[in-house]
């Protein structure tokens, strides 16, 4: 899971953009279906750090560990399966201290309360006191699927109270161009709310 992102490639701060804004850059594609966050505040921004996992495993979640660098949002493709946590407490914290960004799971959670106190965002389909099988198999790097969308080490991750967008790492400027110009439209048409009054 080596990174290959270009040293130019510029991901914006987290809470930059808003992710409902991001996927209407992309004519509202890149949006992941059923993935939300597990604690309210979580904010993430950065380029992807890819895995497949047999669905309700966590044996990749610590081989990514091994690999990811400080910046990244961990994606976990698990198959949209909820019937056992993928990570908990304990790999947040783990995660807390490589300095990951935060993580997506096309998967369940647990330890919700606890994983807030630990600070790191964390987005997943369902949560679940079940935990993980540890036998494998899985898949470090390459294109995985996270709430029906594709996505490839280094492409943009965007999260927030509404969910997870991705932007393939090639569009990241154009869709953050495209972005600014729907937030100067939105501005416009708040003021032009504003100045609206009540019919008589």
């Amino acid at each position: 899971m080596t990174s290959t992102i270009p040293d130019s490639t510029v991901y914006p701060p987290p809470g930059a953009y808003a992710a409902a804004t991001v996927g209407d850059a992309m004519e509202r594609f890149g949006v992941a279906r059923g993935v939300s966050p597990l604690w309210e505040g979580a904010v993430v921004s950065g380029p992807a750090a890819t895995l497949l996992t047999r669905p309700g495993d966590n044996k990749g979640v610590h081989a990514a560990f091994e690999q990811i660098r400080a910046g990244e949002v961990l994606v976990v493709d698990g198959g949209a399966d909820e019937t056992r946590a993928l990570i908990g407490e304990l790999v947040a914290e783990k995660a807390k201290a490589l300095g990951v960004a935060g993580i997506v799971l096309d998967g369940a959670a647990r330890d919700a309360v606890e994983l807030r106190e630990v600070g790191v965002p964390v987005f997943a389909r369902a949560v679940t006191p079940a935990g993980p099988w540890k036998t494998g198999p899985y898949r470090l790097g390459g294109v995985v699927t996270v709430g029906g969308v594709p996505v490839a080490p280094g492409d943009w991750v965007v999260g927030d109270a509404d969910g997870v967008t991705i932007v393939p790492r090639e569009r990241i400027a154009e869709v953050m161009s495209a972005a600014d110009a729907l937030v100067r439209a939105e501005a416009d048409r708040r003021s032009a709310n504003r100045a609206l009054v009540p019919r008589v």
